[in-house]
């Protein structure tokens, strides 16, 4: 797993993990397993899309590290980390310029607009996240 990478790379960047709420976390992260009729909720607005059921059966094949990161522009910011949806397109120093190859196991998620962010963080996250503040904030934010 890449877990300790991308985490890595979004607390270099400034950005703060949020941790969910509940006895089912650790160290504010799930790893869950993720079962087909949450996949199909979660990428619902992809269903009519021909990729879809592979979108499906890729989130299904193992576990998945679901996280929360606040910060500046989070949502911008966090998609260059990423890099572009297609692997062969994403800059090398990207998530996935660095870790994909192929765009149908592109290895990482992340929300492509607030609005998305607020209802994926709704879904996956529905006992809500942990609020609070690191102490480097002040040095990293005006």
């Amino acid at each position: 797993m890449l877990v300790g990478e991308i985490i890595s790379r979004f607390e270099k960047k400034g950005f703060t993990l949020k941790g969910a709420l509940g006895l089912d976390c650790v160290l504010g992260l799930k790893l869950i397993t993720v079962d087909r009729s949450f996949a199909e909720k979660h990428y619902a607005d992809l269903s009519a899309k021909p990729f879809f059921n592979g979108l499906v059966e890729y989130i299904i094949s193992g576990p998945v590290v679901a996280m929360v990161w606040e910060g500046k522009k989070a949502v911008a910011t966090g998609r260059k980390i990423i890099g572009a949806t297609n692997p062969a397109d994403s800059a090398p120093g990207t998530i996935r310029g660095d870790f994909a190859v192929d765009i149908g196991r592109n290895v990482i998620h992340g929300s492509d607009s607030v609005e998305s962010g607020e209802k994926e963080i709704a879904l996956w996250f529905p006992e809500g996240i942990a609020q609070w503040q690191s102490s480097l904030h002040p040095w990293i934010y005006e």
